[in-house]
C-alpha cells in the first residue's frame, strides 16, 4: 500500500477544477475555498448548497455542463466526483498526461493526493487522513483533535 506525505501548500487563487456538483464535491470545495483557492465547478446539475456558495463566493464559478475532453489547460488540481465512472476514469487519463495532481473520489488508486480531516483553530491547521481505507475512523480523529484545539484558544 502506498503511504502518502503530508502537505500544505499555499491554496491562494490557485485554479482548482471540480467535475461533479453533488454533495461530495460540495464539502470539497468548500474546504478549497476556506483555504483561498479559485474553483470552477462543471456539472450538469449542481446541489443548492453548491448554488448557494457561488452566490457568496468570488471564488467559486459554477458551468451547468459535462466534462469535455481535452479541455484541461492551466489546472493546478483536479478533482473527478461525477458519479459516471467512465467520466471520471477520462479525467483520469487527461490529468495523468497533462501532469495535473488529480483525485478520483470513486477510485483511492487515481488519487495523486487525498482530502484530509481538518482541524483548524487560528494559526494551527491539522490534516487527518486513513489512507483513503477508513474514513469514518479520520472523521472521529479530526473531531477529537478539533475538540482538542478548542481547548486553546
Amino acid at each position: 500500500m502506498t503511504t502518502y506525505f503530508p502537505l500544505f501548500f499555499n491554496m491562494e487563487d490557485r485554479e482548482i477544477r471540480v467535475f461533479g456538483g453533488g454533495n461530495i464535491a460540495a464539502r470539497r470545495v468548500k474546504m478549497l475555498l476556506e483555504f483561498g483557492a479559485k474553483v470552477s465547478v462543471a456539472a450538469p446539475q449542481m446541489t443548492e448548497e453548491l448554488e448557494k456558495l457561488a452566490q457568496q463566493q468570488e471564488k467559486l464559478s459554477l458551468e451547468y455542463r459535462r466534462y469535455r475532453c481535452g479541455e484541461l489547460t492551466r489546472e493546478w488540481l483536479v478533482l473527478a466526483v461525477t458519479d459516471d465512472l467512465a467520466v471520471n476514469d477520462m479525467i483520469f487519463e487527461e490529468c495523468r498526461k497533462k501532469q495535473i495532481f488529480v483525485n478520483v473520489a470513486s477510485d483511492k488508486e487515481k488519487c495523486d493526493f487525498y482530502f484530509p480531516g481538518i482541524a483548524k483553530s487560528g494559526n494551527i491547521t491539522v490534516g487527518v487522513t486513513a489512507g483513503g481505507t477508513n474514513h469514518h475512523k479520520a472523521a472521529q480523529i479530526t473531531e477529537k483533535i478539533r475538540g482538542q484545539l478548542s481547548e486553546w484558544e
